[in-house]
């Protein structure tokens, strides 16, 4: 299709409408996440409700209010039973920090990290100097695990629980509603335009939890696979069942987060083995068997699990992925890469439905 100064006019007015609503979007973005969440949670939900609604006992059927509370009843059981599993292991490894002996962490690295430095001044032919690693490193857990920092860590646990029952509330009022009354989210969000475009608002919408959907299933199963493989590997080397258990989770979590996320796992996994080095084994061995298996493991995943996930699942090139997440992390830090692959696909699923005309858009949806 030629391009005219019509088509164009209109791609820049619904470039200036969609850089609203991104602002609108980013200025209350606790409230559009709780929106999002409560959707998630609906058509994870709809299934059970619809199946509860079909009941009938005696002639008399389940309302569907009724439906929607208990099935909104069983997904906070499976949220608190995941909780039970894994909380206690966080607040454990909090009081371990607060309790540690950390002249003897400190005299367990030197030895290690000196041979180290040796080694880096005779491959590299460095004069030898003043400067020492061991007391940099010994310094710096010194700062990294102080009263002052567990105190912080403590009050940063209160701030969370607070915000996170606000949150609860408030997911849990939104998503009620929506698993009564089937269709609310796509009438909030077809209400936002002109009726003329009601058929574009639901394909992009059933495009969008489709898409969706596959890529949040297909990297939840992911991070369960990888938190299962890094706890096992761990308690294969020794390691007690519950510092391998708080390694696995951070991996499993922090495996969210493309790309950046397992290096910050990766670093808190080998810090924690430091920490606590596995019985048997000196602080280097442990540290050297967690990077070296974590390595190994992220590896597999990178190379056989994550590019079907991150390209087949919403229907784009890994490069394009990438570079997706890199400019999200550079605007938004860890955040903008947590959401840049779901905020992207949205984009496209509305581009291809808006301005299919162009022939940019054309070729960045045309696997969708």
């Amino acid at each position: 299709m030629t391009t005219t100064p019509q088509t164009f006019l209109k791609f820049i007015a619904g470039a200036a409408v969609a850089a609203a609503v991104l602002f609108v979007v980013w200025y209350f973005s606790s409230i559009v996440v709780y929106i999002l969440v409560s959707a998630v949670l609906a058509v994870v939900g709809n299934p059970l409700v619809r199946r509860l609604s079909k009941v009938h006992i005696r002639g008399w059927r389940v309302p569907r209010s009724l439906a929607a509370l208990v099935t909104l009843a069983a997904i906070w059981v499976v949220a608190a039973t995941l909780c039970s599993l894994f909380v206690p292991l966080v607040f454990n490894k909090v009081y371990q920090l607060s309790t540690l002996d950390l002249q003897s962490v400190v005299a367990s690295i030197e030895q290690p990290v000196a041979r180290v430095q040796a080694y880096l001044y005779e491959f590299f032919s460095i004069p030898e100097s003043d400067y020492s690693l061991s007391e940099s490193l010994a310094a710096a857990l010194r700062q990294l695990i102080d009263a002052e920092a567990v105190n912080k860590v403590f009050s940063s646990i209160v701030g969370v629980v607070l915000s996170s029952v606000i949150a609860i509330l408030s997911i849990s009022f939104i998503t009620f509603f929506f698993l009564r009354d089937e269709g609310l989210f796509y009438a909030m969000v077809a209400a936002m335009f002109p009726d003329r475009y009601h058929d574009n608002i639901t394909r992009a919408l059933d495009s969008i939890t489709v898409l969706l959907s596959r890529y949040f299933s297909g990297i939840l199963t992911e991070s369960l696979l990888l938190m299962i493989a890094v706890l096992l590997t761990m308690m294969a080397f020794g390691m007690k069942a519950s510092d391998a258990c708080f390694i696995g989770l951070v991996m499993g979590v922090m495996n969210v987060v493309p790309y950046a996320g397992p290096f910050i796992g990766g670093v808190i996994a080998v810090f924690m083995g430091i920490v606590t080095p596995i019985e048997g084994m000196t602080v280097g061995h442990t540290a050297f068997v967690i990077a070296g298996s974590l390595l190994i493991l992220k590896g597999l995943d990178d190379f056989v699990l994550q590019p079907t996930l991150y390209s087949e699942r919403v229907k784009a090139h890994p490069l394009e992925i990438f570079l997706v997440i890199l400019i999200a992390g550079s605007l938004a830090g860890i955040l903008g890469m947590l959401l840049a692959i779901p905020s992207y696909t949205v984009l496209r699923v509305f581009a291809k439905e808006f301005f299919s005309q162009f022939r940019l858009v054309r070729k960045l949806t045309e696997k969708i």
